[in-house]
């Protein structure tokens, strides 16, 4: 079964990837065990210290939830050999409805050709008409006619060709037998047996009929082989033991991929006459056919949004998936759904104290160690409570977390605020937890590192500007703000990118060198958005 990913935004926090987690965990418990947690990027450093202290691992990662060729109902026929004789290869055709090719693989399973129905008669026709077999292993022939090798010729080859011919009695032994370059058929006729080996033709072969002991005696290099099916029938079957290798289309073969995505799929069949396309697997190797059917009906991915309800937060590719569930405790923004769904939005501070109050709502207690991340990610998400977005709920959800956990809320509160910034890249800071909003006509983005001392960060004040403007230039945006939130100062010191007038007019403050410091500003949702909403209308 396809799983249904849990997901929470771009960027994620620490929020977002532990309501990923602890939503899953409440639909497995619940029994719906294909709910998977995911997370759209790199786990940041806050997170991975809080999914270490209580031993988690991160979410699967997922870069886009299109429609890939690996969602799709595609047919899986057996792949052929190119060593397997055409008749092999014509009784499975007939054996798979729906289906007018197969793959052929070389040893390895990468692809060889592609061997239709058209393939196999059209050269079944014309190798009839020729009454010529060209050169095909021995053993394809045995395989083929049931036969087998009544004799030691000794330095014989192993392959058998030359032009087929059923000898008849009453056939002239001059022009029955052309030359050394012949496949004779017949049933018991001594006469004509005896010309046979005489001449050293390529193969006799003997129908219905056992090679009588005088035969034995006679010099020969012919290869003599016993059937148990009559001449017509050994004559038809004979040209069936060409290997498909010879036959099988291998040239101007399209191909396609089980990572590649359905709307592009359909564009190059759409401009190709084919009947069946081989899928292969990121190692080439051929895994199943795709026909224009299996483009009908494509089955869309399934994702449940958590700690985000808008399209430019959300992962790649979510117009084309289909949107099961919404738990959330932001804004209503964009998402649409082609489905009534279930949205759970509430305002509070944290995700995750809507998650743990459903463990409540179904009657289940999360683990010791889920109920300690939960109640890391919600004094995260509240800043140790001191955002204004945390509620009373937040708080009181926390400490029934804590207990759960036998945790201590302000210790597990520095742990979580005292991750090491050391070591990182400006840029790996700026979007450890960064955003994007498009308010009223204008495009900006909005980044937050929370810390215990905003000091040591403010020291690399001018290469943040510096990563910002290139950022601004980037995305197109017109202005990116980084919120340094320290949690001691109870404020944020704001570094911004863009027209001073704004940040002046939106948070009536006088900022100074692309910089300003706003006190009891904590949350971005809260404080920053809605004061720029409203200066923009």
């Amino acid at each position: 079964m396809d799983p249904i990913y849990v997901t929470g935004h771009q960027n994620p926090d620490t929020d977002s990837i532990v309501a990923a987690i602890a939503y899953a965990s409440l639909r497995n418990a619940l029994g719906d065990r294909e709910y998977e947690a995911a997370c759209l990027g790199r786990v940041s450093d806050e997170t991975q210290v809080v999914l270490n202290h209580f031993g988690f691992q991160p979410p699967t990662l997922i870069t886009n939830v299109y429609t890939q060729v690996k969602d799709l109902d595609y047919d899986t026929p057996p792949i052929l050999s190119a060593a397997v004789t055409e008749e092999r290869a014509w009784n499975i055709l007939r054996e798979q409805k729906g289906i007018s090719a197969v793959p052929v693989a070389n040893e390895d399973g990468t692809l060889y050709g592609m061997l239709s129905r058209e393939d196999v008669a059209g050269y079944s026709m014309e190798l009839t008409n020729a009454c010529i077999l060209e050169e095909v292993p021995l053993f394809n022939v045995l395989s083929v006619i049931e036969g087998k090798v009544l004799n030691d010729v000794g330095e014989y080859t192993d392959t058998i060709a030359g032009e087929v011919i059923i000898a008849m009695p009453e056939s002239r032994t001059s022009s029955l037998f052309p030359g050394k370059n012949t496949i004779a058929i017949c049933g018991n006729q001594p006469e004509l047996i005896r010309s046979a080996l005489e001449m050293n033709v390529n193969c006799l072969i003997l129908c219905r009929t056992e090679l009588d002991k005088e035969f034995y005696d006679i010099p020969t290099t012919t290869c003599i082989i016993s059937t148990p099916y009559d001449a017509y029938r050994t004559s038809r079957l004979i040209f069936q033991s060409t290997p498909i290798g010879r036959i099988c289309r291998t040239e101007e073969l399209t191909c396609f991929h089980l990572e590649d995505r359905v709307d592009e799929v359909k564009e190059l069949v759409l401009k190709h006459r084919e009947s069946c396309y081989p899928i292969l697997d990121a190692n080439e190797k051929v895994v199943g056919v795709l026909t224009r059917y299996h483009l009908l009906r494509p089955r869309r991915k399934r994702v449940v949004l958590v700690d985000h309800n808008e399209a430019a937060q959300s992962v790649p590719g979510l117009e084309e998936a289909e949107i099961v569930e919404i738990i959330d405790h932001h804004r209503v923004a964009d998402i649409q759904t082609s489905n009534p769904i279930f949205v759970r939005n509430e305002p509070v501070g944290s995700t995750n104290t809507i998650i743990a109050g459903m463990f409540q709502d179904k009657g289940l207690i999360p683990s010791e160690k889920l109920a300690g991340l939960i109640a890391a990610a919600i004094l995260s998400d509240t800043v140790m409570f001191k955002s204004p977005t945390c509620t009373i709920r937040d708080i009181r959800t926390a400490e029934r977390m804590a207990r759960y956990a036998n945790i201590s809320l302000n210790e597990l509160g520095k742990i979580i605020f005292s991750a090491s910034f050391e070591g990182k890249t400006i840029k790996e800071l700026l979007f450890t937890d960064y955003k994007e909003f498009h308010i009223a006509g204008h495009d900006l983005a909005v980044a937050q590192i929370t810390c215990v001392d905003s000091s040591s960060i403010l020291e690399r004040k001018e290469e943040f500007l510096k990563e910002m403007r290139l950022v601004a230039e980037k995305k197109q945006v017109a202005m990116v703000i980084l919120m340094l939130t320290d949690v001691l100062l109870e404020g944020s010191q704001i570094l911004y990118v863009g027209d001073d007038e704004i940040i002046s007019q939106a948070f009536h403050a006088t900022p100074k060198d692309n910089s300003v410091f706003l006190p009891q500003v904590m949350s971005r949702k809260k404080q920053i958005i809605p004061s720029l909403s409203a200066l923009w209308g």
